[in-house]
């Protein structure tokens, strides 16, 4: 009781006294106030002020219980007044509320007077305005009816129109007798209308015979403005029989037994409607409303004839149609069909038309240029065209393919035209290219790309533009396909079919062979000549690649949606990709084999009997004189295409070290002087293979650093064979450990080859062996054969250390 009473005061009003602390002790707290024998004579004072404390508190505790005991009572008593208080304001609100309810009725009573008043004025006011509507109707209507019987089209055009709007007032009266009535008669007048200003205009315009000589009127002018109120199918049919009695006499002179309907006289047709419209607006221009376009519901009308009447008669004459003919036409129809682009909008031509071709996104493709300019223009791929100002997109014609789209089902003259002029294309290529010869080497100017790949991309561009104005749906793919079929022509025929055959000739070499390379002669290689055309080759497959490209991407952006997955040119991208492939390894291999005989001379000298290191052999000169020899030639010629000649290079060291290494292996037995020249031997094949991209060029050019790191690695692997070749085999544990850690190799074979190369005998080799296969690295788990597991590369920094050290072991024995 005392801890729930006093501890939470304690909280709020912190004490010093140490009767008030939560661990108090007595025995602690009598031994303070009693530290020694003679304080006890104080004790009767000490028990005095503790009873004397006792005795407040309880005081304390006293007064504060029977001051609680009065609280209930005071609550109770608060309560009851609060009840009595709100029993008073329950009844004040009552009494409010009955005040506004009468209140209200007060107002209602007050107001009801003016409601009423007010929905009277309302119903007056639309009685009236409901009056007026009904003597303007019966007024129009009879004015009506009299001016339609004396023709008065000017004033029957205004009149009419107020009469509809007011008779719409009267839309739910109609079950009113008079108002049906006043309704039918203006129904009547419409109608009687409509019959006298068609039977105006066709006194006006027969339907047979001439247009009346004295040319259009004021009357029929108004009557056209009635036609716009009337029915919509009175304006109709006006437009009809006149557009159809202004293009009667076109129908006659261009009949399809005339010689002039033909094809080679389609010039006369577009010449006809020019002069018929320039006819139109000196007489009629102003007889019929702006609005009607009557200029371009002529031209769209007479284009939907010529279209009919040129598939009739080509459906009949189809075996006369030749492809210059038919070009012929299109073009002069195409011409027409941009002069109409010009002229008119467009805003007539209906869902039988050819619809608006959809606008292809913008593309930064430099395929082409703008083909609104001459068709001939030659393709020309550049970096800089990236660079160059866009020329304004010619804006979209609503009237394409309006008359052109009749030539559509004889485009197949025009495709197997192409196929024949592309077939004779192509041989001309194949006979100039055997005529003339490969090209001469043009080492300045970064190699030479062949000229006819330009002429064959040049010719298929203007294929392109071409059909593409006749049509962008199955004639296309027809063209692409005839497009695919001649750029494999050209990939085997042009490209692949003259790159120079490689020989077999210097592959049977003999010692006196070897001792003539030696002595510095020539094998057999590519000459100059041959070597500049596969470059030649080669950078014309990397054009074509390329713009073999944007021609499928323009392709896909002339042909109609729908046929966009038709259209795949990858096949054609592939082929050339191939001939690139083709001329970088027949580089590779022909400098490759010119290496060939230096490297068999090196595996049959008498390492064993070599007496001191001297300066690099006659081998390695021979090599480093082939590469100085062709890596120009090559990196020159393919200056253009860098790409490329980095890909020959990463190329001729993938298949020379590896080549190299298998000839530092036939080197048996070896000496330890022996082993010390091959090594020199090693570090300047390295140095010189790592300054092959640059090698006999005054730019010095970084080695690109994928070519650079299978150089180190490949070489430095070579090393690394000859420096545990040096090493002394005794003690066999030791010159294992040294080879495992170098090598990085857990094969036996190459141990064997080492082995071998150290001029080891057979009993020393088969316990080498045993040792080699008891020292060898435990495999990881998972892995079956454990013979041919290698270890884990050393790092760049183990790498660059074995490096350094080499160079410092070279130097010495320089």
């Amino acid at each position: 009781i005392v801890d729930r009473i006093f501890l939470p005061s304690l909280q709020v009003f912190p004490s010093q006294d140490p009767l008030d602390r939560a661990d108090f002790n007595a025995v602690e707290y009598i031994n303070t106030l009693f530290p020694t024998e003679q304080s006890l004579a104080n004790i009767d004072e000490v028990v005095n002020k503790i009873r004397l404390k006792i005795r407040r508190l309880d005081d304390n505790i006293r007064t504060v219980v029977r001051g609680q005991t009065n609280v209930g009572q005071d609550g109770r008593q608060a309560l009851e007044e609060a009840q009595k208080a709100i029993q008073q304001l329950f009844g004040k609100i009552k009494d409010i509320k009955d005040k506004a309810e009468k209140s209200e009725q007060m107002v209602k009573e007050i107001t009801r007077d003016i409601k009423q008043l007010d929905h009277a004025k309302r119903h007056l006011t639309t009685s009236i305005t409901t009056l007026n509507h009904l003597h303007m109707l019966a007024g129009g209507v009879d004015s009506l009816e009299a001016m339609t019987r004396r023709r008065q089209y000017g004033e029957v055009a205004n009149l009419l129109q107020g009469v509809v709007n007011v008779l719409e007032h009267f839309n739910k009266y109609m079950g009113i007798p008079q108002i049906r009535q006043l309704s039918e008669r203006v129904k009547a007048a419409q109608n009687e209308l409509g019959q006298q200003i068609l039977a105006d205009f066709e006194e006006a315009f027969p339907s047979q015979g001439t247009k009346r000589p004295g040319g259009p009127s004021n009357v029929l002018r108004d009557a056209c403005l009635v036609a716009n109120v009337l029915d919509p199918r009175i304006k109709q049919e006006i437009i009809k029989k006149f557009i159809k009695q202004h293009l009667s006499e076109y129908l006659v002179l261009f009949q399809e037994n005339q010689d002039v309907a033909w094809l080679d006289k389609i010039d006369r047709r577009y010449a006809w409607i020019k002069r018929q419209l320039v006819d139109y607006e000196e007489k009629y221009g102003r007889m019929f409303p702006q609005e009607w376009c009557m200029t371009e519901r002529i031209t769209v009308e007479f284009c939907h004839v010529t279209r009919t009447e040129l598939a009739k008669i080509m459906r009949t004459r189809a075996k006369e149609i030749e492809v210059k003919l038919l070009l012929f036409a299109i073009q002069r129809t195409t011409n027409f069909e941009g002069l109409l682009a010009k002229r008119f909008s467009g805003c007539t031509l209906g869902d039988g038309t050819v619809k608006k071709p959809e606008v292809p996104p913008p593309s930064t493709n430099p395929f082409l240029e703008d083909e609104t300019g001459t068709e001939t223009d030659e393709i020309v791929i550049e970096k800089s065209d990236t660079d160059k100002p866009k020329k304004p997109k010619v804006p979209d014609n609503p009237f394409h393919g309006i008359v052109s789209k009749c030539f559509e089902p004889h485009l197949y003259v025009y495709i197997e035209s192409q196929d024949k002029n592309l077939g004779e294309l192509i041989d001309r290529f194949v006979a100039d290219f055997k005529a003339q010869g490969p090209p001469k080497p043009n080492v300045d100017e970064g190699g030479t790309v062949l000229p006819s790949c330009a002429d064959l991309f040049v010719y298929y561009k203007k294929c392109m533009v071409q059909c593409s104005q006749l049509s962008t749906g199955e004639p296309m793919i027809a063209l692409t396909t005839i497009f695919q079929k001649y750029l494999r022509e050209y990939a085997w025929k042009i490209l692949s079919g003259n790159l120079p055959k490689t020989t077999s000739s210097s592959g049977g070499l003999t010692i006196t062979s070897l001792l003539k390379e030696k002595e510095g002669s020539e094998v057999a290689k590519f000459t100059l000549e041959e070597l500049c055309l596969i470059c030649s080759i080669l950078s014309t497959a990397e054009y074509c690649l390329a713009t073999t490209q944007q021609l499928e991407e323009k392709l896909k952006e002339k042909v109609d949606a729908s046929l966009v997955e038709r259209i795949n040119l990858t096949g054609e991208m592939d082929t050339f990709s191939i001939v690139i492939s083709n001329s970088i390894q027949l580089l590779v291999q022909d400098l490759d084999a010119a290496c060939d005989p230096a490297l068999t001379a090196m595996s049959k000298m008498q390492w064993q009997n070599v007496e001191h290191v001297g300066d690099q052999s006659p081998y390695v000169t021979s090599v480093i004189l082939h590469i100085k020899q062709n890596v120009p030639i090559i990196r020159d010629n393919l200056a253009s295409t860098r790409k490329y000649f980095t890909q020959f290079c990463i190329k001729f060291a993938n298949s020379f070290i590896p080549k190299f290494i298998n000839h530092i292996f036939k080197c048996k037995p070896i000496s330890m002087v022996g082993a010390e020249q091959l090594l020199l031997d090693t570090h300047s094949l390295k140095m010189v293979l790592l300054d092959l991209p640059s090698i006999g060029s005054q730019v010095v050019r970084k080695a690109p650093a994928s070519y650079t790191k299978i150089v180190v690695k490949g070489m430095t692997r070579a090393e690394m064979i000859l420096k545990v070749v040096m090493a002394p085999h005794e003690p066999p544990v030791v010159f294992v450990d040294n080879y495992i850690k170098l090598l990085a190799d857990c094969s036996t074979d190459t141990f064997q080859k080492i082995l071998d190369m150290k001029g080891l005998k057979r009993s020393e080799q088969s316990s080498m062996l045993d040792l080699f296969r008891q020292r060898l690295p435990a495999p990881p788990s998972g892995v079956e054969n454990a013979g041919s597991l290698s270890l884990s590369a050393p790092t760049p920094e183990q790498e660059s250390s074995r490096i350094r050290k080499l160079e410092k072991l070279i130097k010495k024995r320089l």
